[in-house]
């Protein structure tokens, strides 16, 4: 193999490109747009710098966020203090921090946008606003509006999510998640350096209506939206259906990031998933054990048994989570008040905002805290409720 062709130049791309330039390949990365802004872009959990500590040991700008607060209708808010802080980007800034990188280690960027891609007997026939180029290997990072149908994932609408937010001056220490009643999502405010990312995101419900949802919301606290820059962006966020049909290979190509349909479908968090993807697809791409034919095969192994059969499961979870009920309260209000109350559902909580618990293992986790009437009451009452019955087979 001589040249792969990065298509795209976000977190995933650049990682890759970075990956495959540093081990000597010919790498090129096409993009037109480069480093760009999203209206949620930037966090980083813990899982994410542990894997790769360049991500928290660097000179970009960045915040560190040690405690969060949680609210929910008919329940109030909750802080939790975070024993492994969240890490926040401006997108543009770590955006640029990755493809600097990528650059450094020896990749070639092109600023450009790619028209359209045509599988040849050795290879790829790019065709950009530039002109043709030729690739032995492409790896899509296109993101998830990827406009190259002959490769990545493929979904319908129920497979998305709306992200969609202002930028506010104004500073603070903590993250504020609030659930709303009948939604499948949530607003956040992420505090970045030098402003606040106030947004909202949701599944099943019109980007107009979200909008309004999260103007209330600034209203009522007193948060200027009017005035402020406003972000909207599309993300995967694939149902169960989805995820057994992802295309997220083919002869000659790789798809990650969001051009894999790779995010949490419950947290809407996809900046691990595109570095780890990106990192993986190189990592089969260098693999000589593995053909041209086989090199795909290979790359949706790894990456079912790294994380996307527990996304899989987190579909199946999430409307449970966001719209189920218990005991006459909404299960994001019971959340609330069970970490008021328990200091192992606090420590539950610490490990998913840290990334470190697959949610297949929820059940028998909290099923291992509890004992006697309690955990049968639980069991019957709340886990059968909300955690379905199948992920019992993963425990």
């Amino acid at each position: 193999m001589k040249t792969v062709a990065v298509l795209g130049g976000g977190p995933a791309g650049s990682f890759a490109a970075e990956r495959l330039a540093r081990a000597g390949l010919k790498t090129i990365i096409f993009d037109e747009k480069l480093a760009w802004e999203k209206p949620c872009g930037g966090g980083l959990t813990y899982k994410a710098y542990q894997q790769y500590p360049f991500l928290i040991a660097n000179d970009t700008p960045k915040k560190l966020i040690h405690a969060t607060t949680l609210a929910a209708h008919n329940a109030g808010e909750v802080k939790l203090p975070l024993s492994r802080p969240l890490v926040i980007y401006s997108r543009l800034d770590l955006n640029k921090m990755l493809l600097d990188r990528a650059e450094k280690a020896g990749a070639a960027i092109e600023k450009t946008r790619v028209l359209s891609i045509e599988r040849r007997e050795r290879g790829w026939r790019l065709r950009t606003q530039q002109g043709v180029a030729e690739a032995d290997f492409c790896i899509v990072a296109t993101g998830a509006r990827n406009p190259l149908r002959e490769v990545g994932t493929e979904w319908s609408a129920k497979d998305t999510m709306t992200a969609l937010g202002y930028y506010v001056q104004a500073s603070r220490d903590q993250i504020d998640i609030q659930f709303l009643p009948q939604l499948e999502g949530y607003i956040w405010v992420f505090p970045r350096c030098g402003h606040l990312s106030v947004g909202i995101c949701g599944k099943g419900e019109p980007a107009q209506a979200l909008r309004l949802r999260l103007e209330r919301y600034m209203d009522d606290r007193g948060m200027a939206w009017r005035g402020s820059k406003f972000y909207s962006h599309m993300l995967p966020s694939l149902e169960s259906l989805g995820w057994r049909n992802n295309r997220v290979a083919g002869e000659g190509w790789m798809a990650v990031g969001d051009a894999g349909g790779l995010v949490d479908p419950i947290t809407g968090e996809g900046l691990y998933y595109a570095m780890r993807s990106g990192d993986l697809a190189s990592r089969v791409v260098l693999d000589d054990a593995h053909g041209i034919l086989e090199k795909a095969a290979a790359y949706r192994a790894i990456v079912a048994r790294e994380f996307a059969v527990d996304l899989e499961f987190a579909s199946t979870l999430a409307r449970r989570l966001f719209l189920g009920t218990f005991l006459f309260n909404s299960v994001p209000a019971r959340m609330i008040q069970f970490m008021r109350r328990s200091p192992r559902f606090r420590d539950l909580m610490q490990d998913l905002f840290a990334g470190t618990q697959p949610y297949a293992e929820l059940r028998g986790r909290l099923m291992q805290n509890l004992s006697g009437t309690v955990r049968e009451v639980l069991t019957n009452l709340v886990l059968n409720r909300v955690i379905p019955e199948s992920s019992r087979a993963g425990l």
